[in-house]
């Protein structure tokens, strides 16, 4: 059995109904469905080797249904199920694609390398079933995938809720503008106040510099 069986088998054995996972939509869901549906979902093991970190897990899924949609895109003549199959996974790709962009700069160095890794390793497999030159393989693969874990779309969730907004970009002087500036400096200004109003600058603007948003200008 190949590798890429293999995980396909990996993801068979696991139960296909842990908790419907809601994608798309306009309707707005009850906290209690919510929470409900989620408690379902996490009453399931993961397949073996998914991350359980919300980062690195929703890199994961995402990985894993981009690649499905994309083995669906090599077929030559999908049917409509496998065509709405594509586009119900292009809404989750989407939906988990938001939460990591949501996230992104509050992850560590570390937990974003976990995330590329394990993006890579679900991408390569399907890389391999793409790559299968019989179209006949590549639909076999492409029915084989019984869809993503319950978890997925609760994992993407969190790093959406737990992510605040980000504030308007904000100016700040630049050491040039703050120097021209009407009364800092002048040209009768005594030289001992002149050094105490360069260090009281220097003391402004690397304080500036450690905030996150703030614009660099001058």
């Amino acid at each position: 059995m190949s590798v890429l069986f293999a995980f396909i088998a990996a993801l068979a054995a696991q139960p296909v109904d842990d908790g419907p996972i809601r994608t798309g939509g306009t309707a707005v869901e009850s906290t209690d469905s919510v929470r409900v549906r989620e408690a379902i979902a996490y009453s399931y093991a993961l397949p073996p080797g998914a991350p359980t970190d919300d980062y690195a897990l929703t890199a994961w899924c995402e990985a894993l249904v981009t690649g499905h949609v994309r083995l669906g895109e090599t077929l030559t003549d999908p049917s409509d199920l496998d065509q709405e199959i594509m586009r119900l996974g292009r809404l989750e790709a989407a939906d988990f694609q938001a939460g990591l962009n949501a996230a992104r700069d509050r992850q560590s160095p570390e937990s974003l390398a976990a995330a590329e890794a394990a993006a890579a390793e679900r991408t390569a497999l399907w890389d391999a079933a793409i790559a299968r030159e019989e179209e006949a393989s590549r639909s076999e693969v492409f029915g084989l995938f019984f869809g993503l874990p319950g978890r997925c779309e609760h994992a993407a969730r969190r790093l959406r809720e737990t992510s605040p907004p980000r504030p308007p970009p904000r100016k700040r002087w630049g050491w040039s503008r703050a120097v021209r500036s009407p009364g800092l400096l002048q040209p009768d200004t005594p030289a001992d106040e002149r050094a105490v109003i360069v260090v009281c600058l220097r003391l402004l603007l690397d304080r500036q510099a450690a905030i996150p948003g703030l614009a660099q200008e001058g």
